[in-house]
Parts: structure tokens; C-alpha cells; sequence
């Protein structure tokens, strides 16, 4: 199968709903590189959106976990809450969920099996990239793979990863580590990007939707543009 490889979400429903409308689960493998939640303005509806598709295709779907998951968990957790994440995206998840007391349960266990990474013998998929750090794979860490910001490490395989929202609002290629960024920024205004990749890693075909405007809440963008 083709992989069908989708951004950074951030509560952006609608333009989730839309951008889906270009996977075909006859023939590709959908990827979502983590971050379903935070920011935008459907958290809830979002997560639910995914799951489903998990539960009707467990097969052909793979969301992965994000930062933004990994430190919700850690807020609705025994030791909790996360006050750190409250301040960066976490307030308005919390905001959403407090009206669907249901889907926070519903979802807590779903979130808490993402797995952290997708591969095959070409492909990477995670949400911030294989850093050149020995603390790569260890998702506390900020070199980690939920976390790193930088350069990544150059693998035999092509990367793809989200986590860092690109200006232009475009996929951007690194040569040099041989990573695809695809972190568009919908969420700040930009587009949610999905990439169709060969089985090998060729780019098959590349689909920007520019976020839905209900999307959005009403909030400074600069407050999230270079953290987390």
C-alpha cells in the first residue's frame, strides 16, 4: 500500500474531515504524526474522528503520539496535573473536554496506546524526527522523538515528523538528514498537510487544505509560534 502521511492536527476538525476526503483506505496506509489535540478549536471531536477510523481500519490507521498527548496524559494522570501544559495549548483541550466528560474517558485509554513510531524498511514516521542524540528514542527527553528541535539524524530511511510548524505553511525537505517536514501550521493559520509516499519513500502526490476558519480560536498566534 501507498502511505498517506497527515500533519499536525491541533483540534482542527474540519479541515481534518476534508483533508481525509483525499485518503483512499483501498490503498493507503494512513499515518498521522501525532498532535490530534491542543489549540484548535475541536479537540474533542478530533480525537474522536481518529479513533473511529482506528477502530474501522485497525489494519490500514496509525496515530502516533504527539507531545501534545504525551503531556495531556501526564495532566489527567495520578500525578498530575500538568500546569505547564495548561499554558501552552492545554487550556482550551481542557475547556472542550469538561463539556464531554464521556469522550475524556473514552479517550484517555486511546491516546495512552499511540505508538511512537511507524516504519518500514524505507520509511520513519514519528512527530519530532530521530535526533543525532543517544537520548533519540526516549520520549521524556527533550532530543527525543516527541520533543527534538534541530537537525535530525540522517537514517537509511526517509523521515517524516511534524512538531515543528513551518512558516511558508509547505512541506519542507532537509537534503541533508533526508527528512520531510510536514507540520504546516494549520492551526496558526496555515494548511494541514497529507503526503502520499510510495512504499519506497517516492513523493506520489502532496495535498495542502488551508484551515477551515471554525478551526480556529480566537487567540495571539505569537503566543505558540516557538515553543513546544
Amino acid at each position: 500500500m501507498n502511505l498517506f502521511i497527515i500533519g499536525d492536527v491541533h483540534g482542527c476538525f474540519h479541515t481534518f474531515q476534508e483533508l481525509l476526503k483525499r485518503w483512499d483506505p483501498a490503498t493507503d496506509q494512513l499515518i498521522q504524526v501525532g498532535d490530534l489535540v491542543d489549540r484548535g478549536a475541536h479537540s474533542p471531536a478530533t480525537v474522536e474522528l481518529a479513533r473511529e477510523l482506528n477502530e474501522k481500519y485497525p489494519d490500514t490507521t496509525t496515530f502516533l503520539m504527539g507531545n501534545h498527548e504525551d503531556a495531556m496524559l501526564h495532566h489527567y494522570a495520578p500525578h498530575g496535573p500538568y500546569p505547564g501544559w495548561l499554558k501552552w495549548g492545554g487550556r482550551s483541550t481542557t475547556d472542550q473536554y469538561r463539556a464531554r466528560p464521556d469522550l475524556l474517558a473514552r479517550h484517555l485509554p486511546w491516546l495512552q496506546q499511540r505508538p511512537l513510531l511507524w516504519q518500514n524498511e524505507h520509511v520513519l514516521v514519528s512527530h519530532a524526527g530521530i535526533s543525532p542524540s543517544e537520548f533519540a528514542y526516549d520520549p521524556d527527553s527533550s532530543d527525543g522523538l516527541l520533543w527534538a528541535r534541530g537537525p535530525l539524524r540522517r537514517l537509511d530511511q526517509l523521515q517524516v515528523v511534524g512538531h515543528t510548524p513551518l512558516e511558508k505553511a509547505e512541506p519542507v525537505f532537509d537534503k541533508a538528514s533526508n527528512t520531510l517536514y510536514i507540520d504546516t501550521g494549520a492551526v496558526f493559520g496555515g494548511n494541514l498537510t497529507g503526503v502520499r509516499l510510495s512504499p519506497t519513500g517516492a513523493v506520489l502526490d502532496i495535498v495542502l487544505i488551508p484551515v477551515f476558519p471554525q478551526d480556529l480560536l480566537e487567540m495571539p498566534r505569537a503566543i505558540y509560534r516557538n515553543i513546544y
